[in-house]
């Protein structure tokens, strides 16, 4: 099949284009961005092919799907209009900015009926679909609480332009910084693993140390704390940083009744369970995927099997949409300084 990509920043150059190009079922990738010299760059690497405007890749009937990998804020606008234009559709996370922009998104999906996925990606992680599957047997009882973690050194150093100039630093097209960024994952890992929502938030946020081209504090959160409850009545922290500049931590801790799992806080362990008892339970399985280690999110192949074989995505766009509204009931609940609950 023939693909097209929108924007060619670094999550396409090291994540989307090198999967679509190893996957066996893609023949050729068409990409395009606002700055050609970028979409031409990545078009000599992979071999691929140079769409001089969006609405090129949306009127090319032999383009079965596209990534829309555009900044946060103009994600309803390209992946609408793909869907609408016949394509099926991967969208980099978060859907939207606002629930009425993702609704948008939704609404051309459920009208053409193509195939709408968001990059979800830690819901692909070995050790994440181990530790739902031990969460599900019920062998160490119900979950009572959890905690997770998410946060690096920040993305001016994975950016393209690999300065603090980043768009992510900019709130008119990150929208709520480190939450949407980081964060967003995490809390689509959690409905994922408990099989539950998150229903009720409160949250402090602060910009801590990152700073703009201009030495200016950024307009965005670089760290965000977090206490939720889940519709089913579990509790849980969070926390997500930019700021975390010796290690990247990309742990969760599950509490359940009869024991504990550690999820990715062991170089070679990456499930542990503590059972009640005193049992250990090490699960060797696969080292995450950081910025600085890259590996195969399985994401593209996941969306491309979707596609071929007409089943639905793992992550479906409603998914999204769930965790959207728990940032947003976040990102309020820290401007408000109280508790919200998400709508």
């Amino acid at each position: 099949m023939k693909i097209g990509i929108i924007g060619c920043g670094s999550i396409t150059k090291y994540r989307h284009a090198p999967e679509y190009d190893e996957n066996p079922y893609v023949k050729e990738i068409v990409f395009y961005d606002r700055n050609p010299e970028r979409a031409e760059a990545l078009a000599e690497l992979f071999n691929g092919s140079v769409a001089q405007t969006a609405e090129d890749l949306f009127e090319d009937e032999s383009i079965v799907a596209i990534s829309d990998c555009s900044s946060n804020d103009s994600h309803h606008i390209f992946s609408t209009k793909a869907l609408l234009s016949g394509k099926h559709v991967l969208t980099e996370k978060p859907i939207a900015l606002t629930v009425e922009d993702a609704k948008e998104i939704l609404d051309a999906q459920k009208k053409t009926g193509k195939w709408l996925m968001v990059d979800h990606n830690q819901r692909f992680t070995k050790a994440h679909q181990k530790a739902k599957s031990i969460i599900k047997s019920g062998e160490l009882g119900n979950v009572l609480t959890f905690k997770t973690n998410f946060g690096h050194g920040g993305p001016e150093s994975w950016g393209v332009n690999k300065s603090n100039s980043t768009w992510f630093f900019k709130k008119d097209r990150s929208g709520y910084g480190v939450a949407a960024d980081l964060g967003i994952h995490k809390l689509d890992l959690i409905h994922y693993l408990l099989n539950d929502r998150i229903n009720q938030v409160s949250a402090f946020q602060g910009v801590l140390d990152k700073v703009d081209e201009n030495g200016q504090p950024i307009e965005v959160c670089d760290n965000i704390i977090c206490n939720l409850r889940t519709e089913g009545g579990k509790l849980g922290t969070a926390s997500f940083s930019w700021t975390y500049y010796g290690e990247e931590d990309n742990s969760t801790t599950i509490y359940f009744e009869k024991g504990i799992m550690k999820i990715y806080q062991d170089d070679q362990y990456q499930i542990e369970v503590l059972t009640k008892d005193g049992e250990k339970i090490n699960y060797e399985i696969e080292a995450i995927q950081t910025n600085d280690n890259q590996t195969n999110t399985g994401v593209i192949d996941a969306f491309v099997d979707s596609v071929r074989n007409e089943t639905e995505p793992i992550v479906t766009g409603q998914d999204a949409l769930e965790s959207l509204k728990v940032v947003l009931a976040i990102i309020e609940s820290a401007d408000k300084n109280q508790v919200v609950m998400v709508k």
